[in-house]
Formats: structure tokens, sequence, C-alpha cells
């Protein structure tokens, strides 16, 4: 019998919120269980059921040895998994904006959220240093092992360079990308981490003392609300998409998945199998997308060559779904697009050369994996934009968060809320204030909740131990800095640069104007005829 719902791994959390390189030994599973039991018996004081960043600070440095900086990054980045509407961030970003140092910027990140119920069904909290679930939280940095690279596993065949873990390319072609964008290996991670991460939700009656379920665990109800963090689904036949606690108080599933009215809550090895049988590929994924999306015809072929451009996106677009864009092997052209297709979009550019690439729109996120000799100017976007692999290519654009891993000699012209991300194997980075604009930029901007404070282009993190070393980042001299025309014309009312430009920078550009406009004086001056 075909089951009456469709369950799949949701891309977001791994696409946005993992971060891109192996986590600290001290997010084991062995570790987050211990955080999940200390939590729970901390209630008293702050960590259950909400948890705030003191709370998590305490545990993070205290308990998990874990640095300041990298446990405001993993809170930061869970919060904006939770996607906060834009007026909410936007009042964020003038409060830290408004603080006057370290000190008081940690006070402001310590003060006490509102306590409610954001956050268990995927509502936002007000702000970062609002309070949410530690449910949630204890997924979010347990998918952070997706990225995690086990020496045994790789000896005995079953991880890289083993050709079965490696990802689709665009082309169809197996590579070793990483695993963020690769909806599959989403699949197969919940999949054979399933019964851990149940485990994980437990509450500690359910539990033996070796931290593990029985045949008679019961599964709460606020931790498949929990759970829907990681999976969603449809009723067969329907369109509609639906969060995984939904779905599991329809009728006709209580009878396999073991749901009680009494005692509101599910038998775990009944749960555990329903969720099994139910598990499918992501139909909004990329594998959906290269196999049956709509392709897009705007890039054009270039004579004499054998690549051929290849551009598509989600056949089917459902509200509670963000759009996917992907580009692959636009060569040696000029592509400029804003499109409704973009507005939104999770974008992957992968394999690019020699090309000027302009996406006007405000995107949720962006990948740019293996390009060469390029120029990409991006809309405002919502989330991060990640650079991996890449070799000499030019970056221009607004945005919550850059991760950079395994590029050399790349420029980014950024503007930033966060700091910018050095993650392994990078070389010859630069790092320049963002020099642009373009008619809608601004509206752009409030559309996705990004401002022009604070702003942090010029303070990188170096996030791995291997990438401590400070000379693989330099600030681009203002006397290399020029600005940058996008060349189209559009209606909108930005007219210059959001938030101008640092003095050193401005001031190179005047003096560089000055002397053009000495020059020019001189020629008319001297009366010089043909």
């Amino acid at each position: 019998l075909e089951a009456p719902v469709r369950l799949w791994v949701k891309t977001e959390p791994f696409l946005v919120g993992a971060l891109p390189a192996p986590p600290p030994a001290r997010l084991s599973p062995h570790y987050l269980r211990k955080m999940a039991a200390y939590a729970r018996a901390r209630a008293a004081e702050g960590c259950f059921p909400r948890l705030s960043w003191p709370r998590w600070r305490h545990i993070a440095c205290g308990k998990l040895q874990l640095g300041r900086g990298l446990a405001w990054l993993y809170f930061e980045l869970f919060h904006s998994l939770l996607r906060p509407d834009p007026p909410r961030r936007l009042e964020w970003a003038e409060a830290e904006a408004a603080c006057a140092g370290p000190d008081e910027l940690e006070l402001e990140r310590s003060k006490a959220g509102a306590p409610s119920r954001a956050g268990w069904r995927g509502e936002s909290p007000a702000q970062p240093n609002a309070s949410f679930s530690p449910l949630l939280f204890l997924l979010f940095l347990y998918i952070q092992q997706v990225n995690k690279v086990s020496l045994r596993r790789s000896l005995i065949g079953e991880e890289w360079p083993s050709p079965r873990t490696k990802s689709p390319s665009l082309t169809g072609k197996s590579t070793s990308e990483n695993k963020n964008w690769n909806d599959q290996d989403h699949h197969a991670f919940v999949r054979s981490h399933l019964s851990d991460v149940l485990e994980l939700l437990l509450e500690p009656e359910q539990l033996t003392a070796s931290s593990h379920s029985t045949h008679s665990s019961l599964v709460s109800y606020e931790a498949v609300c929990a759970l829907s963090f990681l999976i969603e689904g449809t009723v067969n036949k329907s369109r509609r998409v639906h969060p995984l606690h939904e779905l599991a108080l329809w009728q006709p599933c209580q009878g396999q998945n073991g749901y009680s009215k009494v005692s509101r809550a599910f038998l775990f090895p009944k749960l555990e199998s329903w969720l099994r049988s139910c598990l499918m590929t992501n139909p909004f994924g990329m594998t959906a997308c290269l196999k049956s999306g709509k392709k897009l015809a705007w890039a054009q072929q270039v004579e004499g060559t054998t690549r051929r451009a290849k551009i598509a996106c989600s056949a089917c677009v459902v509200p509670e779904v963000f759009p996917v864009v992907v580009m692959s092997q636009v060569y040696k052209q000029t592509l400029a697009k804003s499109s409704d297709t973009l507005v939104g979009a999770h974008v992957r550019i992968h394999r690019c050369n020699e090309s000027f690439i302009y996406l006007l729109s405000p995107l949720r996120s962006v990948t740019i994996e293996k390009c060469r000799n390029s120029t990409f100017v991006l809309g405002p976007v919502q989330a991060s934009v990640h650079l991996h692999s890449c070799d000499n290519v030019k970056v221009i654009v607004v945005c919550h968060r850059l991760c950079l891993s395994s590029t050399s000699g790349c420029t980014f012209y950024i503007l930033t809320p966060t700091q910018p991300l050095i993650l392994l194997g990078n070389e010859a980075i630069s790092f320049a204030p963002f020099h642009t604009h373009y008619p809608m930029l601004e509206d752009h901007m409030a559309q996705v909740g990004l401002a022009t404070l604070p702003n942090y282009w010029d303070s990188p993190m170096l996030v791995c131990k291997e990438s401590g070393d400070t000379s693989v980042f330099r600030l681009l001299p203002p006397s290399d800095f020029y600005t940058f025309v996008i060349p189209f014309e559009m209606e909108g009312d930005t007219t210059e640069t959001p938030g101008g430009l640092p003095h050193a920078y401005q001031k190179a550009l005047s003096q560089r104007e000055q002397k053009v406009q000495i020059w020019q004086k001189t020629v008319k001056d001297t009366g010089l005829t043909k």
C-alpha cells in the first residue's frame, strides 16, 4: 500500500544552516546528548524550555570549551534559519549598530528575549538575543556533522574519495563538492542518523542509563514539532506542503506512527518506522531541479566552444519552499537578469569561466563553485553567499553572511552585518567595501532585511584552526580601489552606494578624480590644436 503521506528532508537547514566545514570535536553527538541532559536539568536556570544567548554562551564556553566568537557564530547562524521577518532584522541591525563597543554589544546580545512559543513550529523570535527551543538548536548543531570527515570511514571506502558519496554535478557526473547542496546526502544523513536524532529529543525518563531509547519510549509532541525543522511533506496527490508535526497528527497516520491522544506522544519504534517508510527524495531539491526542472534560455551558446551553458529552475514552485536556480558552464559572456524567478531563490553557480554575471534581484542564498576569471554582481542575499574552489573571481554583493573555502586570488566587495567566514584552503583573498548601486538596490535590501550598518566587511573571522594564518587575506589598498558601474537601466530610487564609502577609499577616489580634472584643465588651457 502507498503511504498516505510523503515526507522528505528539507534543503534549507543544510544549505543555509550547516557550516561548510568539519564541526568542532566538542559538537559530536556524544556531547550533544550531554548538552540535552544538562539543558533539561537546568530548566530553573533558563536553559529549558527556552534557550537564550547567555545560557548557550555558558554551555558552549564553559562546558564545550568553544571560543565565544564561535559560540555566537552558531547561535546567530541558527537564528538566521528561523526566517526573521525583514523589519525585525532591521530593528536588530539598528540596535547592534548603536553599540559603542564590544562590552555594550555583548550586553545587547544578553538581554533576555520575551518567553514565547516562537521557534517550536518555525516562527521567529524577535532578534538573535531572544530565546528559542533548545530542541531545535540541538538539531541544528547535530546536522553540522554532515560535513564531518571520518578517517575510519575513509579508510574502509565509505567516504571520500569513494565515488558513492560524491554529489551529482550539474552535468549529471559525479564530483566531490560540498554536501550542503546535495539533497541525496541530506536524505542519507537523516536516514542513517534517525535513531540518534530521535533519542536526542527524548525526555530523560524515556532514556536508559546509557542515553538510549527502549521499545516503550515515548516521543513528545513537542519533540516532533522540533523535528519539523528538518522534515516536511505532503498528503499524497496534494501539492500543499505541511510541516511534519501536522502530518503526524493526521488521523490516517496515527495508527502507523504510534500516536496516543492520552499521552500526546508517539511510541518511539513505531514513529521511527513510519518516518523511514515515508521518507523520499526532496521533490524541490537540486536533484529534482536538474532532472525535471524548467530550462531557462538566459545564456547564449558561444560559437567555437564545446561547452554548453545550462540554466534551470524548480519546475514546481510552492509558497512554503524557496525556489532553486542552478547555472552551469556559462563561458565568455555577460549574463544579466532581474527576474521573479530569482526572487527568494537559492542560486547555485557552477563552473562558469571568463564571464560577467549580474543577478539583480533579492536572493535567499548563493553558492558559487569551481568558477574562474569571472565577476559576479548579486542582488541582496538574505542568508549566505558561499564560494568554494574558485580562482580569480570578483564578487560584489550586500549579504547577511559570506563564507569562503578553497578560494584563490579572489576579491570581495561586500556590505555585511556579520564577519566574513574564512574556512579551509584559502589564499590571496582581498576584501573591499561594497562600491556600486542599481536603481532598485535599497528596495531589495529592505525586502530581505539588510541595512547599511553594522558593516563587518573588513573584519573576517578565521573559523578553522588550519585557517588561522591571517596572511591568507588582506584589505584592498585604497590606491587599488575603483568604483564599479552597473551598465543597465532600471526603474528605482537608488542613485548612490548605500551607506557611502569608508573615508580612506572615498579620499583615494576624490584625489584620483581631482588629478583627472587638473589634467583636463591643463589640456584645455594650453589651447592645443589637432
